[in-house]
């Protein structure tokens, strides 16, 4: 379960689940590959940047469309 309170321009795991169109176990595997950094948060409710998951959804599309 996400944080009832995550800071505006921040998501918590199951946000970026959705954006990226995967699972919050994949986002922890993404996490755990130093491909997306944890910004905040608890160990086990961790924010990201907003920023930091636009680079990643925008490097996977760059990738299908190749």
């Amino acid at each position: 379960m996400d944080s009832p309170y995550i800071p505006p321009g921040y998501y918590g795991t199951r946000d970026v689940a959705r954006a990226l169109q995967t699972s919050p176990g994949a986002v922890r595997n993404l996490v755990y590959r130093g491909r997306l950094k944890r910004a905040g948060g608890t160990e086990r409710q961790p924010w990201f940047r907003a920023e930091d998951v636009a680079a990643l959804l925008a490097e996977r599309r760059a990738r299908s469309a190749a």
